[in-house]
């Protein structure tokens, strides 16, 4: 985490609670609530897939005003059973079973209308959800936007991102056989599913390790770190892999030929000018269908949700968002009472800051 983001993000809360959403085919989903139990409901809906959310991903709410929802998708972070294991099924690990997953957690917690905020796969599962369930859906805050079309993924797995990223794309394309490495996802999905750990551990390090390394405009060896342990590695890189088999189940372009269902939902895209992982093709191509959802293209940024520019443009939309709600009561949760006074940062200046 990024010390600048001090300034700029919320200070840490705790949840005031938590849970596991028992979601069909032996799958348990991990949830948790921070803020304001009153307040305006958003979901967070982290990237990978397969990524699984951190307690920094709360900061980007004002938890006076919000009611603050994460959740683990189906197969890593707290949820059940983790994709680790080489026994964990991903038959019933799908964009459309994440899909119903968000739908019925927002049933089971009674909530009318909640904000949808999703970076990198998160932006895919935010469009695919709120095409499915505009009636649902208030705001919609979109980072990194990646929508598995054919290109996309031929750009970071196939070649694409190597021509930046040399010695990077060297060592991942190593653990691959030469005659193989023409189909690299399908290459990894072969040692990804294989059950000997001496085989698929080191498959799935190596795919953690080529985005870990990619997602920042100047290296992160933190990040590449935290994202190479072999536990979470494998879990990642077998969901990962596993989604982008199958194009997300998404007909080619559906996201993007799809938002007729939500353009008159109030939105906010962001997008790194440098983002290895999810270039700004497919940003750029979102903004021209929906010219109505307001556009930040970050100058000096790539891919990840910590890198300043991006952070602040997040924060500033979710305080707009945020300014024509009143505070519901005069309640004071767990996990924010102590909070030093932070001002809500509007989205001009947060450009402002990024130009």
């Amino acid at each position: 985490m990024n010390d600048s983001l001090d300034d700029i993000l919320y200070p840490d809360i705790e949840p005031y609670e938590t849970g596991q959403l028992i979601a069909g085919e032996g799958n348990r989903v991990y949830w948790e609530q921070s803020g304001n139990p009153k307040g305006k409901p958003v979901v967070f809906l982290h990237g990978g897939p397969g990524g699984g959310t951190s307690s920094w991903q709360r900061r980007f709410f004002d938890p006076e005003r919000y009611r603050i929802i994460l959740l683990d998708q189906r197969g890593c972070g707290k949820s059940t059973p983790h994709a680790s294991d080489p026994e964990a099924d991903l038959r019933f690990n799908t964009t459309w079973h994440l899909v119903a997953d968000i739908e019925l957690l927002r049933r089971n917690l009674g909530i009318a209308k909640w904000q949808v905020f999703g970076g990198s796969w998160g932006s895919a599962l935010a469009l695919a959800y709120a095409q499915s369930h505009p009636d649902a859906v208030s705001e919609i805050v979109l980072r990194g936007i990646f929508t598995l079309r054919r290109h996309e993924l031929e750009w970071f797995y196939e070649g694409g991102a190597g021509a930046v990223y040399p010695d990077l794309w060297e060592d991942f394309i190593a653990p691959i056989p030469v005659l193989e490495r023409s189909r690299m996802i399908e290459a990894y999905h072969r040692r990804l599913s294989d059950p000997d750990p001496a085989v698929h551990i080191p498959a799935g390090v190596a795919w953690s390790r080529w985005e870990a390394s990619t997602l920042t405009l100047l290296p992160g060896p933190e990040l590449v770190g935290d994202m190479t342990d072999p536990a979470g590695a494998t879990a990642f890189a077998r969901i990962e892999n596993h989604y982008f088999m199958h194009g997300g189940w998404f007909d080619e372009g559906q996201l993007i030929g799809g938002v007729d269902a939500i353009r008159h939902i109030p939105a906010v895209i962001v997008q790194g000018r440098y983002d290895m992982c999810t270039p700004p093709m497919t940003a750029w191509d979102l903004h021209r269908a929906w010219p109505e959802a307001e556009f930040f293209m970050i100058s000096d940024a790539s891919h990840a949700a910590t890198e300043p520019g991006i952070a602040a443009v997040l924060r500033a939309a979710t305080d707009k968002f945020a300014a024509d709600e009143t505070p519901a009561a005069a309640h004071e949760p767990t996990g924010y009472e102590s909070l030093p006074e932070t001002q809500p940062l509007s989205l001009a200046e947060a450009a402002s800051l990024v130009d």
